[in-house]
Order: C-alpha cells, then sequence, then structure tokens
C-alpha cells in the first residue's frame, strides 16, 4: 500500500506538469489528465482486487518501458540501479582496480591494465589470469561481466585481494589493489601520420572530452601539424554541448553549429562563440555507419560551411535530442525533446515510423542493398536538397551524413575466418599470450614502439602457432579464405602486440598501415588543388 501511495502521488505530480501543458497546447484532443486518472485507477484495482499478489513495482517499470517504445527508438527508461552504469561512459570515470579484460574459457584474461591506474601501480600485467577474488575461486561458468563488474569495482579506497596465475605457471600470486577513480579516456589516439599530417580518433562525446582534444591537439601542433584527421568512425555519440564545443574548434566566431526545435522544445540556436582553435588547417573528418548523434552533428556543421573534408560511408541517421528527467525512485527517463538541424536546415533523423525493430535493422538493410560496397546505391529525393553555406555544393537531408568522398567496407573483414577469429577471441588471446611469453625479447630488441614498428614482422613461426591456436579453439581454418584476408591478419597481430607491450594508440598507429581511408584522407590533404577543389573553392 506504501507503495500505491507513492505511485499515486507520483501520477498528481505529472498530471499538474500536463495540466500546465495544456495551457500552452488548448488543440490537444486528447485530455491527459484524464489519461493518467485511468492509469492510476488501473494499478488501485491491481493492488485491491487482483487474485494474487502483484509486483507494482516492476508493472511500472515495464509499463514505463512499453510506452517510451511507441515514441521513438532513442526514448528510454534506466532502472535507478542501471543509472551509473549508464552514465558512465559520458561522465568519463568509474572506481574500480583499472583492468581491460576478457573473458576466455571461464577464465578472466587482463586484456591490459590502465597506465597508472591502481592494478598497474602494484604489478598486474597484460596476460595475467585472475583466478580468486578475497579468497573466492573466480572460475568456472558462474564467471560472467556483471560477475566481474560487481567483484572488481567498488568504493575509491576499498582493498580487494587478487589471485593471479601469470604465464604457464600454475602458482597463485596474491596482489591487493586498493579502488580507485578510473579514467575513461574518450579520445583512443593522437599521433603525426607524416611530417604534415595530425590524426586524433574520438570514441565518443564525454565530458571529459573537450578536455582531451585540446591536449591533443596541443601535442599535435608542436610537432608541427598542418591538417588534421579527425576519426568518428563507429563514435555514436554523447553530449551535445561537447559537439558543439568541438565543431567550434574548427569554425569562426557567429557561425552557427547546430539548432534544436521540437513541438513543446522552442527553437534554440548554437553558434561558435569565438574563433577555434584549430580554424585554418585543411581537416578531414572520418565518418561511416556507426557515427550517429553528435558525430553527426561536428560532420554536418564542418560539410555544411565547407570547412573540411567528409570520407567514409553514410552516418547512421540520429537527429533526435534526449532530455534526462529523474523519478521520484532515481530511475531516469530520457525522453525525446527535439530534432536537431544542421547550420543549412538538415535534419539527419531516418525514418522509425515503422517501428524500432524495423529502425535497428537499418544497418542489416543497407548491407543488403549494397550501400556499404557502392556509392550509387544511395538515392536521396531532391526534396531533401540542400546547398553548403559558403560554396553551394549539393548536400542532402535525412537518413544520416553522406560522406564528399565514398569509400566501401573493406572485404578483407568480410571472410568467415576472419569474424570467426575476432567472435571467438582468438587475436586477443594469441597475442597477450605472446607478449607475456617474448616480453623480455621484445624489449631487448627493439627497445620502443618505433623500432618495433619500423622492425617486428608476424613471421610464419608466429602464424603457425596462430594456426594451431585457432584450430585447438574449434576454428575451420579454410585456406582460400585465409589468403583473402592474410594481410590484415598478420597486421592484426602485429597490432595488438603493440597495444600489450604499450597502448591503444601503439594499435592505432600499426593498423593504419592498411586504413584505406586514411590512406585516402592523406592523399587529399597533401594535395591542395584535390582539398580545394572537393570543397568547391
Amino acid at each position: 500500500m506504501r507503495y500505491l501511495k507513492f505511485l499515486l502521488l507520483f501520477v498528481v505530480i505529472c498530471s499538474q506538469l500536463i495540466t500546465n501543458a495544456q495551457a500552452v497546447k488548448q488543440e490537444t484532443q486528447i485530455n491527459p489528465q484524464t489519461t493518467l486518472q485511468k492509469m492510476s485507477m488501473m494499478y488501485y484495482l491491481i493492488d485491491k482486487f487482483y487474485v494474487d499478489t502483484a509486483n507494482l513495482e516492476q508493472l511500472t517499470e515495464d509499463a514505463i518501458v512499453a510506452i517510451l517504445k511507441e515514441l521513438d527508438p532513442h526514448s528510454a527508461y534506466i532502472s535507478k540501479k542501471d543509472v551509473e552504469k549508464a552514465n558512465e561512459p559520458l561522465v568519463g570515470s568509474f572506481e574500480g582496480i583499472g583492468v581491460t579484460f576478457q573473458l576466455f574459457q571461464d577464465t578472466i584474461l587482463v586484456i591490459s591494465p590502465v597506465p597508472g591506474g591502481p592494478s598497474d601501480k602494484v604489478g598486474i600485467m597484460a596476460g595475467d589470469k585472475i583466478v580468486k577474488i578475497d579468497g573466492e575461486d573466480a572460475v568456472g561458468k558462474k564467471i560472467s561481466n556483471e560477475y566481474v563488474m560487481e567483484h572488481l569495482r567498488g568504493k575509491k579506497g576499498t582493498v580487494v585481494t587478487l589471485g593471479i596465475k601469470r604465464g604457464k605457471s600454475n602458482e597463485i600470486i596474491d596482489f591487493e589493489v586498493v579502488r580507485d577513480k578510473i579514467p575513461l579516456n574518450s579520445i583512443d589516439a593522437a599521433f603525426m601520420v607524416d611530417k604534415n599530417v595530425g590524426y586524433i580518433k574520438l570514441d565518443r562525446f564525454a565530458k571529459t572530452s573537450m578536455t582531451e582534444f585540446e591536449e591533443s591537439l596541443e601535442k599535435l601542433k608542436k610537432q608541427k601539424m598542418k591538417s588534421l584527421i579527425l576519426d568518428l568512425r563507429g563514435n555514436n555519440g554523447g553530449y551535445l554541448n561537447i559537439a558543439v564545443e568541438l565543431s567550434n574548434q574548427f569554425l569562426k566566431k557567429d557561425q552557427t553549429i547546430v539548432f534544436t526545435e521540437g513541438l513543446k522544445s522552442p527553437k534554440q540556436i548554437f553558434n561558435t562563440e569565438k574563433n577555434g582553435d584549430f580554424t585554418d588547417g585543411k581537416l578531414v573528418v572520418l565518418i561511416d555507419e556507426g557515427s550517429a548523434s553528435a558525430s553527426e552533428i561536428v560532420s554536418g556543421a564542418v560539410q555544411d560551411w565547407d570547412r573540411g573534408v567528409l570520407i567514409g560511408r553514410r552516418s547512421f541517421g540520429k537527429g533526435l535530442v534526449q532530455r534526462p528527467f529523474n523519478l521520484p525512485d532515481g530511475s531516469v527517463v530520457r525522453l525525446t525533446t527535439a530534432r536537431y538541424y544542421t547550420p543549412t536546415g538538415r535534419c539527419i533523423q531516418r525514418s522509425y515510423d515503422k517501428g524500432s525493430e524495423d529502425y535497428y535493422n537499418e544497418m542489416t538493410k543497407r548491407m543488403k542493398h549494397g550501400e556499404y560496397y557502392h556509392a550509387d546505391s544511395i538515392h536521396f529525393p531532391d526534396s531533401l536538397k540542400y546547398s553548403t553555406m559558403l560554396s553551394g555544393r549539393t548536400v542532402y537531408g535525412g537518413g544520416g551524413i553522406m560522406p564528399d568522398i565514398f569509400m566501401p567496407v573493406d572485404t578483407t573483414f568480410g571472410t568467415k575466418l576472419y569474424v570467426d577469429l575476432v567472435r571467438k577471441g582468438i587475436f586477443n588471446r594469441f597475442t597477450v599470450d605472446y607478449v607475456m611469453d617474448h616480453r623480455k625479447d621484445l624489449i631487448e630488441k627493439y627497445q620502443n614502439f618505433d623500432k618495433f614498428n619500423e622492425g617486428f614482422f608476424v613471421n610464419e613461426d608466429i602464424m603457425q602457432a596462430f594456426r594451431k591456436l585457432s584450430e585447438e579453439e574449434g576454428i575451420e581454418w579454410n585456406e582460400e579464405q585465409f589468403l583473402r584476408s592474410e594481410s590484415m591478419i598478420r597486421l592484426q597481430i602485429k597490432a595488438l602486440i603493440a597495444r600489450n607491450e604499450w597502448d591503444m594508440e601503439k594499435y592505432y598507429q600499426v593498423i593504419m598501415k592498411q586504413d584505406k581511408m586514411i590512406e585516402k584522407a592523406v592523399e587529399i590533404l597533401n594535395d591542395n588543388n584535390q582539398y580545394r577543389q572537393l570543397l568547391g573553392r
């Protein structure tokens, strides 16, 4: 009954809010007050007369989820227990022991400790297997991602004892790790591709992203960077204000970045407040089907102002703005309140008229239609045609941002063999073990990453060992598929060895050697005539 009183109070509050909204929008045909009273009565009847005990709290959560599902694909309910977890990627930190891990054969395998984090400080290394946590066995069928989070994360200052197996030894080494705040960096890499061109890989738009970006930009400027590749591939967005601030880095004062508007949300225009720190250098932005929301705001502003060249494939197509509303029990509703529009007025939100399931199957439909491989499979109606702000180039709204240069999917990733190797974690398992067994030799022979990158090759002995592990894990080694994917398999092994010995940035420095988008970006940035022509100058 106590829960029912709380629910009725909540309904009354909502009723008052909707009554206020009615005063603003008299034209609505449905009476929200009556609807809420109907819902309140339903809960009352269940509580008073239902034949069995009903879990009203769970019924409420299920009802909220069902209601939001009928609105649009991006409005969402987050329960109280999941709020902190949902916010972590955007807040930019969490509290725990500071390791990247993978579950392999019911064992927690350390992929890499966070540099300077609690685990790194006590000597935990890539390749270590966590087999005990606070004296309890941490292996077997009970091990899941949820188990790891529950047992390894915790409040800053608390202590956890880890039992570690290292290499081929059966000895268990105990480590006492004091949990601490662990940063979640949103920039994976920032380095010079050649003497003129810098590269920044942004993974998401989090609270710390601008600080990270400014530090990365300053680092590259000190290395005489003249042109920049901003990699937003796979970046599914984040905070709107961070997208605005990042766009401002490339634009001059008083230029519109984006504007938002909804039926009950007045038009709000976001303009640049000052000249950005990189307004003159040449710019390429990389996007693909995984680039969404905030990534599309930046891409749209860069394209509409003829500020830089977009390379890749059509972006995701999310042009809806979510606003978080706190509910009385600590849960949160992220409700879509407006659409956003690029400077030319483009709304790039794709249709969701056929429901959420059809909406999220869009990527599969794009693949079947051949869009990942051929630009001419994409057709935009004339009604979605717009002209850029300075040169008048034609761009299109609806269904995502179309890049200036289309780049198809690299088919070397598409073999069943390569997919199986990734899916079963063979790359990670092999390279973690390799670094564990050869760390001393790697350091003695190569001394630093630059020498490793120049001199290390995945030879036949390494490939034979890799194939042996793959077949032991049940992967059918198809020779024809191997020949198609061989260069990428070898490069992936080398890149992951670099990551495990050094850091994630070194992974990108290795893997970019076969990244055709980066190759195209460098070509354009180093050719003034081609760059200007693409921007209509």
